[in-house]
Order: structure tokens, then sequence, then C-alpha cells
């Protein structure tokens, strides 16, 4: 199969109602947001998503309706601080009533780290006392070893984990720097994986850095060309964060009628990300480009 197509191609045919998708796995950088829009288009609905820390992204398909559960440990604007929708889906059940499970940040990762294993848990200190611990994903063991008392965190499997990096191949074996956030661990986790890409370069490109691939191609089952595919965040070395995106989003998504209105004009007005990318402008995307360069080292792989 070829792996390189659209995003509107990958979404329709990889992405399913019901499903649990990995989303924003770096945290607040090289966030899928071009996917993300893409699932609001097509009405995807039910789905569960998995992340610790989203940014907008999770508040924005909560608000279209796109979302039945969430596995996270924070869900909100982190320029402004409160996701609205989120807040009304949880207290209101507008539009939807929401199911959460709580983590922290570490126990997201502890969960993926273990169905990237293969296994049903990983044990940790972390967390015990806290009232989010007698939730029915942790458990109390006893280490075998020194009879310790430990949490165990349960497994988290995504159906698919949708990831954006700044270099790919056609065959999916990416280059991801900056904040890795759990991105390898959710890529390692889930059943498939789609790529977003900055770049397609040469798998002869890919391996003459191999350190860097984060991602290797045999997870991927499909890659998309999608420059500033993770607007408004930042992709290191690529696009700075627009900081006045996110804080124009938090004073429109205070109203769920704003939120409505917001929609139509960044989501469904748009056919897709091009047009998306059109409707910022060129003097708003020429001002988010990185100025200089800042490289790292040179390195010799000779031996």
């Amino acid at each position: 199969m070829d792996k390189l197509c659209s995003l509107r191609e990958a979404i329709t045919e990889e992405i399913e109602d019901g499903m649990a998708v990995a989303m924003g796995c770096t945290l607040e950088s090289l966030i899928p947001f071009a996917a993300g829009y893409e699932i609001i288009r097509q009405k995807k609905r039910d789905l569960t998503l998995i992340a610790p820390i989203s940014d907008i992204q999770f508040d924005q398909l909560i608000g279209a309706g796109c979302v039945r559960r969430v596995i996270a440990s924070w869900v909100g604007n982190v320029a402004a601080g409160l996701g609205h929708n989120f807040r009304r889906a949880a207290e209101e059940g507008v539009p939807y009533p929401l199911e959460i499970e709580e983590h922290s940040n570490f126990t997201v990762a502890l969960g993926l780290k273990a169905a990237a294993m293969g296994v049903s848990f990983l044990p940790t200190k972390t967390v015990r006392g806290s009232d989010f611990s007698r939730a029915e994903h942790f458990r109390s063991v006893t280490c075998p070893f020194g009879g310790e008392e430990l949490l165990a965190v349960r497994s988290i499997v995504p159906d698919v984990a949708i990831l954006h990096v700044q270099k790919s191949d056609c065959e999916g074996n990416a280059h991801v720097w900056g904040n890795l956030g759990v991105a390898h661990e959710a890529a390692f986790a889930a059943k498939k994986v789609i790529l977003s890409s900055e770049e397609i370069v040469t798998h002869e490109h890919i391996l003459s850095d191999p350190n860097r691939t984060i991602i290797p191609g045999f997870l991927v089952c499909r890659v998309i060309h999608e420059p500033l595919g993770s607007h408004p965040s930042p992709a290191q070395g690529y696009a700075r964060r627009d900081d006045d995106f996110y804080f124009d989003y938090h004073d429109l998504s205070r109203s769920r009628k704003g939120t409505l209105s917001w929609l139509e004009k960044w989501v469904f007005s748009v056919k897709d990300h091009a047009g998306y990318l059109a409707l910022l402008g060129e003097e708003r995307l020429k001002g988010l480009k990185p100025q200089g360069d800042l490289f790292s080292p040179r390195v010799s792989f000779n031996f």
C-alpha cells in the first residue's frame, strides 16, 4: 500500500466512530491540528481522545461534538487557562456528556509505555494518596521483591495515534526533535499510526541521522505532507507558536454560540488545510517563520 495520501483520505479510511485516538502527544508543540480539523469536518463521533496535554485541540473536538471520552491529565488552553468546551461538556453535557479518565502527565506516559511493551500495567510510586488514584484504571499492587506497596497503571492502547513530525520519508520513518512528550510511546502503543509531516524527504536523508528517527516506518499506515499542519502550535525549526490564535479562540469559545461561530469560520468554511492557511493569510504565516538558524553541532557516523 502506498502510504503517501491526502489528510482527507487518511481520516476517511483510518478513523471510525468510537475509536480511541491519541493526539497532541508532544505536549504543547507539534499538535496535529490539521488532522483534528479534518476529523471535525467529517463529523466523526464518540471518539476517545488520549494525550497528557493537548492544548486547545481536545477542547475544539469536544465543542464540535466528536468526543465521548477523554483520557488525559489536563484539557484547556495553555495560553489562557480554561477549556470552555471541556467544562461545558463535563458540567452540563453540552454538546454531549463527557466521560473523563483522569491521569497525571506521568501516568498517561506509563499507560502508553505499558501498551508499547505489551504488558497490562506498569508500577509506580507516583499519585499514591491522591483522590484520582482510587479510580479503576489504577490498582494497588505489592512488589514481589521488596514487599513495597506500589500503584499499577493500566495500559492505554489507542486504536490510532495521529502525530505531526518535522520530516518523514514515504514509508513513515520520521525525524522528530524538540519536545518529544510521549510521541514515541504513543506510536508503539497504538494499533495504527498516521503521520502528518512538514517535509517529505528521501530514505537516505533519514538514514543520515538515525538517532533522530523517533518513529520507525513499520508502525505507520499513512503519511501526509502537510506543512504547518500543527498550526497554531509550534513546530521547532519550521514555525513559532501563534499566540494570538489561542487568545482569540479562548474569547470566542466562552459561549456555545461563539464556539459554533469559530468552527464555521476556521473549519467548515474551508475545504482543507490549504484553505485554512489561505484564511490565515500570507503576512501572518510569514510572521510565524523562525528567524535565523540554531544548528546542532556536526557529527560523523564513520567508524
